[in-house]
This record gives structure tokens, sequence and C-alpha cells, in this order.
């Protein structure tokens, strides 16, 4: 079975009973999902250019790649290209007033590097997929954290139960892989709708402030595959 990402998961919830059977035959057949809109390609531009001012801190990056991508409509005729790139910049320019110091630590960060064979959680034998755009640790009051931010594009944005997704599999991660070394601080375990500029975080899960899905999604997968 192929890995799964969460918008795939996203997406299984969003279907008809029939509809799941077949997106799960799919999977067992490693068949690869059709790229659409929903597809970090589609968003690239927008989602680099905000994921390098979490990082850097350089909110001019984001002007910057503004006038990159209007240069780009205007070298090229094709209507869907412009159509992209045009989305692509609606949407940082919704991120020029963002408070990006909301999602992070106030402390200096510490960006760990990302391993593709890190990438992969897995969830009672279903393969889950978590690439958040950074893991970064800090110190608060001696004591060493780790959080992580994901930045998420879909065209109409996602509800915020689908944001939790996210962090639960981000969340897990950290777990699996930073716990023996830092704490896991839920505050600054974070997916970002770029779309709709709205941020979930794993203690409202913790909370109940958000309802938690991927259990019970992948229980549902489960018992599909089983027929």
């Amino acid at each position: 079975m192929r890995k799964i990402s969460i918008k795939n998961l996203v997406e299984f919830r969003q279907r008809s009973e029939r509809s799941k059977l077949t997106f799960l035959n799919n999977i067992r057949k490693d068949k690869k999902a059709n790229p659409d809109e929903s597809g970090g390609d589609y968003w690239v531009s927008c989602l680099s250019a905000i994921s390098n001012v979490f990082g850097t801190e350089d909110t001019s990056l984001i002007n910057q790649k503004i006038d990159v991508l209007r240069n780009k409509i205007k070298e090229t005729e094709h209507t869907n290209t412009k159509n992209r790139w045009q989305k692509n910049i609606d949407i940082l320019q919704n991120f020029e007033d963002f408070d990006f110091k909301s999602i992070k630590p106030d402390s200096n960060l510490i960006f760990h590097k990302k391993s593709d064979l890190n990438s992969i959680i897995n969830l009672d034998g279903i393969p889950i997929e978590s690439k958040p755009h950074h893991v970064f640790s800090y110190t608060n009051k001696d004591q060493k954290e780790v959080g992580a931010v994901w930045f998420i594009a879909k065209k109409n944005g996602y509800k915020k139960n689908e944001l939790g997704m996210f962090c639960d599999i981000m969340h897990r991660s950290l777990t699996m892989h930073y716990s023996d070394k830092y704490k896991i601080n839920p505050a600054y375990c974070i997916a970002v709708d770029v779309f709709n500029c709205q941020d979930v975080n794993f203690s409202q899960l913790l909370s109940g402030e958000v309802s938690i899905l991927l259990g019970t999604t992948v229980d549902e997968i489960k018992k599909l595959l089983t027929k």
C-alpha cells in the first residue's frame, strides 16, 4: 500500500461509501491520485514563500515572490497558468499582514533537518505521511521543547477539524522522533490553512475545541480494506 497523505484522508471522508471503496482499491493497487488544484505543486509558489518567511522572519519575501509571479503571468500566454499564478498571488497578498509571531514561540528557534525516512507514521498498518514545513526546537524556562508548523493550501480551504488531522499526525511524528530529547509543546504543533488564513494547534484537539478525526478515519479505512 502506498503512503497516504492527510489531504487524501480529508478527501476520503468527503466521499460516498461506494466512492470510498474505489479510493481504497486504488491505494491497494498503488495507483497515484491524479494531480489537481489541491496538490502541493499547484500552490508551491505561495507555500514556499510563506514557509521562508516563517523561517527567516523576512516579510519582504512575500512581495518579492508576488513580483516574480506577476512577471511570470506577463511571460505566458496560457490562461490556466496565468490563473494559477494569480491564485498564488491572491494568497500571498492575504499574508502581507499576517502575524507570524502568533504561531511561533517567543524564543530563538533551531530548525531541524527533515528526513523522508521519518515522514511516514504507521497507524495500525496504514502508512500516513507527515511532512510539515518546519520542525523546530527552542528553550522555554530551561526546558527544551519542540514544535512544528505545516502550511496547507486547498481551493476553498479546510474546516478546522480537518486542519486538526494535520496537527494530529504532526504530534504523533514529533512524539515518535523527538520525545526522547524534547518536550512536545502541543500549542506549537500548528497547521495553517493559507487559503483562509486560519490555524489550528494540537492543544485545541486536547481541549476538545477541535474534533479529533484521524483515528476514526483510519479505523474506517481498516474496516473497508477487510471487505
